[in-house]
């Protein structure tokens, strides 16, 4: 496995696991075949509601916790922030029944997110967060966070795909030291991503598909990407992506098909805005 390494020296996979939309009775069982096939990063979010079902398939796993590396994220907080940020992880650490995790990000860019980030930095000092870092930063709130906070995030996970690739975007996190971490990486297969023939035409030149081409992509421009799946063939495919390398051309084919815009939800539209702001996790 292909590592990076983060602004406080972490070493983190390249390629994970996540766990977005898959639905908490089969998230053991998905996890498991994971681990099985090699995945060792894996993401979850307490939005998602299967920290325990990720929890309890690392315990059965049997793989040492130091050969893993866990990943879960913080809803937005109600005042004050601090302290009940200090509560949400450590809610999620019970539910994923670790003493630690390797990552711990900020979900969403609203509410008090200098308190949040004032806890989240109390919780990474104390090692119970070996990194920490954010989710669904533009780059204005990205670096006025690092402008004005003592520890910059270790990582920003933001929509990234073939047809929203965030190039700019990931120039200023490289300028101030943010590892770029994709979600959404085969755009749940929006533009026919897993039929599109620029990609299927460069994946038949590699005896690869569509979709390990939007994965070696992501990996050869160095983002860290995370493909979801339950069926253990295509978690194996999907892992199936470090035995060839897309030429200078083939890369500037994929460039081009950059839209420049999200396929999903603007964090930039006022609706959309005051509904995850509004919006509160059952715990």
């Amino acid at each position: 496995m292909q590592n990076v390494t983060l602004n406080n020296d972490v070493e983190m996979p390249i390629l994970g696991f996540g766990v977005y939309q898959i639905p908490p009775e089969q998230t053991e069982q998905a996890v498991s075949d994971a681990l099985a096939a090699g995945y060792r990063l894996l993401d979850t979010a307490a939005a998602y509601g299967n920290e325990e079902a990720v929890g309890r398939a690392v315990e059965s796993s049997g793989i040492p916790r130091e050969e893993l590396f866990v990943t879960t994220k913080l809803w937005v907080q109600d005042a004050p922030a601090e302290e009940n940020t200090r509560r949400a992880f450590e809610t999620s650490l019970a539910k994923l029944g670790l003493d630690y995790v390797e990552l711990y990000l900020m979900h969403q860019p609203y509410g008090d997110v200098y308190g949040q980030w004032r806890a989240m930095e109390d919780v990474n000092r104390e090692g119970l967060a070996k990194a920490i870092g954010v989710a669904n930063f533009y780059p204005d709130r990205l670096l006025d966070l690092v402008i004005n906070n003592e520890v910059v995030p270790a990582v920003n996970q933001i929509e990234t795909h073939p047809f929203f690739q965030r190039a700019a975007d990931q120039d200023l996190m490289r300028e101030h030291g943010v590892q770029h971490q994709s979600w959404g990486g085969f755009a749940e297969g929006r533009n026919d991503l897993f039929t599109h023939p620029v990609l299927s035409e460069i994946g038949k030149a590699h005896d690869k598909s569509a979709a390990q081409v939007v994965l070696r992509w992501l990996i050869q421009r160095s983002i860290v990407t995370i493909p979801k799946s339950v069926s253990p063939d295509r978690m194996a495919q999907n892992f199936d992506v470090f035995d060839f390398e897309l030429t200078d051309g083939q890369m500037a084919q994929i460039a081009d098909l950059d839209t420049g815009t999200t396929l999903f939800f603007d964090h930039h539209d006022p609706e959309m805005v005051a509904w995850l702001s509004r919006r509160r996790l059952d715990s």
